[in-house]
């Protein structure tokens, strides 16, 4: 059965550009169009797409209120065109809180490096969040702040005073002991393994932004272990993600940096563009952010390069999730962590917005555990044994 497709943008050209790269695929129906948000709101209602790309800045309703009420009326998953600016950034995050899934730049020649791979990539995001629709979608709850994103009051609430915290560094006997979780404690049927843990890595991409806030929001400000957040996102849109999420969480996230050494209740989101992982030659745990050119390596940054660095540098003493997204990018990284010792989770089907990355892992046989998204915030902390 075909893909519906509802194509929302005030421009013709845009619109008839789209609408023509998503009807080359048979697999995919383009049922109409709508011109702003309102003409979207109502066409969502009467047509039941099982898809939605949707323009941000619109006349009489722009696409992040039309997201809102469509969400409210008639949830459908929602792609959002963006322009790669640090407005265009901040709008799309804002879309994303408001239900949309996920995002692609609006000049194809930033989504790939030709245009054929532009258009497959395209192609495929439409059909992968249909399927979600044809399968009785339903957006996976998460925390919602209780104030808006970035504003005053989130970061005059949301941020707790903390007293300033050790550095953590590569050897269990220099100043920081590795955390000792109970074998005990149980959550909702989930038993802690007791494993020592020195890092917690967490890799994601389609329906990641969303995820990734749903989970950090729940951790203690004095979280006992750093953390590492790959999230696939242009280089753009990182800067303002991992402001989002410190504004909103009680640990600290910033976006990393080269040089950065790892501290107990930070998380270090990897810069779009860029891959992020532990140098091997620093005597402490440190961050080495560069760029990277080799051509077989297609996500920058990549699950695996940040997986497998940090298996080599703290071996099994590792706790690695792997969330919602497109591929299999982290299943190669997660191996490596596996023959350390380490422990690997994988996000659920059900909570998923696309079963592609977990299920890599969960195909390969790597996973300790499958969770749902509203779970995994609480078994973490009772695993890292801080619950």
């Amino acid at each position: 059965m075909p893909v519906k497709v509802l194509i929302v943008d005030d421009s013709s050209f845009f619109r008839r550009r789209v609408s023509e790269i998503l009807a080359a695929d048979s697999d995919i129906d383009v049922i109409d169009t709508a011109v702003n948000g309102a003409d979207a709101v109502a066409k969502a209602a009467a047509l039941r797409p099982d898809v939605i790309t949707m323009d941000v800045e619109m006349p009489v309703l722009d696409g992040i209120s039309a997201v809102k009420q469509i969400m409210a009326k008639t949830p459908t998953p929602i792609l959002m065109f963006s322009s790669l600016t640090r407005e265009g950034a901040g709008a799309t995050l804002d879309a994303l809180d408001a239900g949309a899934l996920d995002f692609l730049p609006k000049k194809f020649e930033d989504i790939a490096r030709n245009n054929d791979d532009a258009v497959a990539i395209l192609q495929r995001k439409v059909k992968e969040l249909g399927r979600r629709r044809l399968m009785s979608w339903r957006r996976p709850a998460m925390a919602t702040p209780t104030t808006a994103p970035g504003s005053t009051a989130a970061l005059n609430n949301a941020r707790p005073v903390r007293a300033p915290q050790s550095q953590f560094t590569q050897s269990r006997t220099q100043t920081e002991p590795s955390v000792s979780a109970s074998p005990s404690p149980r959550v909702n049927g989930f038993r802690a393994s007791g494993k020592n843990y020195r890092l917690v890595v967490i890799g994601t991409s389609t329906g990641g932004p969303v995820a990734l806030q749903s989970i950090l929001t729940q951790l203690p400000r004095n979280f006992p272990l750093p953390i590492l957040l790959v999230q696939h996102m242009p280089s753009a849109f990182t800067p303002a993600f991992a402001q989002r999420l410190n504004n909103l969480c009680k640990i600290d996230v910033k976006e990393a940096e080269q040089g950065d050494t790892l501290k107990p209740g930070t998380a270090y989101l990897a810069p779009g563009g860029q891959q992020m992982m532990l140098d091997p030659r620093a005597t402490t745990a440190k961050l080495k952010v560069f760029t990277d050119d080799n051509p077989r390596i297609t996500y920058k940054p990549s699950v695996d390069v940040t997986f497998a660095s940090s298996a080599k540098k703290f071996g099994g003493d590792v706790l690695a999730i792997v969330l919602t997204g497109m591929g299999a990018d982290g299943r190669e990284g997660a191996r490596m962590l596996k023959q350390y010792g380490a422990r690997v989770w994988a996000q659920d089907e059900r909570s998923c917005v696309v079963y592609g990355m977990p299920q890599a892992v969960v195909s390969a046989g790597l996973h300790d555990h499958q969770l749902a998204l509203e779970d995994v915030a609480s078994h973490l902390i009772k695993e890292v044994g801080h619950g």
